[in-house]
C-alpha cells in the first residue's frame, strides 16, 4: 500500500508528482507597487493566480493543494486592507464555487474561526459541504491560520485528555500529536513553494513541513502560473528525499 506521504508516480511517463503541494503566496503588494497600483490591485491579481494554479494542479495530477491565504498575523495589517482581504474571500467563494465544484475540487478549511465575520464563515462552510464528495483535487485554504497556534491547540487537547484520565503521559507521542492537529485528515506536504524571493515559513504548517522539500521562487505571486508550477515540479523530481536515511545511490 502506498504511504500517504509517498509522491505518486505516473507510470505512463515515469513522472513523479508530489501528492501534496503547499504554497505561501507572497508578493501581491510588491507586484502592485512595481506597477504604480494600490496594494488592493495586487491582492486582486493574486486571486487570478490562485485560479490558474488550481486548474494547473488538477491538470498535473496533484491531489492536495494548500494555499496560505490569510495568517493570524495578518490582522495587524491596516484595517482597510484586512477588510478588503475578507471581501476578496467572499467574492472568490461566490464567483468560483460553482466552477470549483464542477471541476471536482473538494474545499477544506484550515484555521481559527474567531474574529471572522459570521457571514463569511457561513459561505466557507457552504463551500466545504457542497464539495465534500469531490475527488479531483483537495484545495485546503489556510485562512486565519497560524502554525504555532495549531500546535498549541493540539497540545492543549492532549493535556485535557491526560487531566481527564483518558490518556497517559507516555501515550503523548508524535503520532498522537499529529492526530490532534487540524490537518490530520490529509497527508503532509511533499513540496513547499514560496514566491517573491523570501525564504522563511512565516508560521505556516510548522509541524507538517518537517520533511517537505522547500522551493523559494523570485517570481511574485500574481505572476505565478502553470509554467512556474511545472518548473517547481521539475525541481522536485531532482531532490533525493531520504527522510533521515542515506542517499539512494549509497544505500
Amino acid at each position: 500500500m502506498t504511504h500517504l506521504n509517498t509522491p505518486i508516480s505516473l507510470a505512463a511517463t515515469g513522472t513523479i508528482i508530489p501528492r501534496h503541494v503547499a504554497i505561501i503566496m507572497d508578493g501581491n503588494g510588491r507586484w502592485a507597487e512595481a506597477r504604480g497600483l494600490p496594494r488592493f490591485a495586487g491582492h486582486t491579481a493574486g486571486v487570478e493566480a490562485v485560479r490558474r494554479t488550481v486548474r494547473a494542479a488538477i491538470e498535473l495530477g496533484i491531489q492536495y493543494l494548500t494555499i496560505y491565504s490569510f495568517s493570524t498575523e495578518n490582522w495587524t495589517r491596516p484595517e482597510p486592507e484586512v477588510r478588503f482581504l475578507m471581501g476578496l474571500m467572499r467574492r472568490f467563494i461566490r464567483s468560483d464555487l460553482a466552477e470549483l465544484h464542477k471541476n471536482g475540487v473538494r474545499i477544506r478549511l484550515l484555521g481559527e474561526r474567531d474574529r471572522v465575520d459570521a457571514d463569511l464563515l457561513s459561505l466557507m462552510d457552504e463551500a466545504v459541504e457542497l464539495t465534500r464528495g469531490n475527488t479531483a483535487l483537495t484545495l485546503i485554504i489556510a485562512f486565519n491560520y497560524g502554525g504555532r497556534g495549531e500546535i498549541a491547540n493540539a497540545a492543549r487537547h492532549l493535556a485535557s485528555e491526560v487531566c481527564a484520565g483518558r490518556l497517559t503521559l507516555d501515550a503523548i507521542t508524535p503520532d498522537a500529536l499529529n492526530a490532534a492537529l487540524d490537518t490530520r485528515d490529509w497527508p503532509d506536504p511533499d513540496l513547499l513553494i514560496r514566491t517573491s524571493g523570501e525564504q522563511r515559513l512565516s508560521n505556516f504548517l510548522l509541524w507538517q513541513l518537517a520533511y517537505a522539500e522547500f522551493l523559494f521562487l523570485d517570481v511574485l505571486w500574481p505572476d505565478f502560473d502553470k509554467g512556474q508550477l511545472e518548473r517547481a515540479l521539475t525541481e522536485f523530481r531532482t531532490r533525493d528525499r531520504r527522510f533521515g536515511g542515506v542517499a539512494r545511490s549509497t544505500a
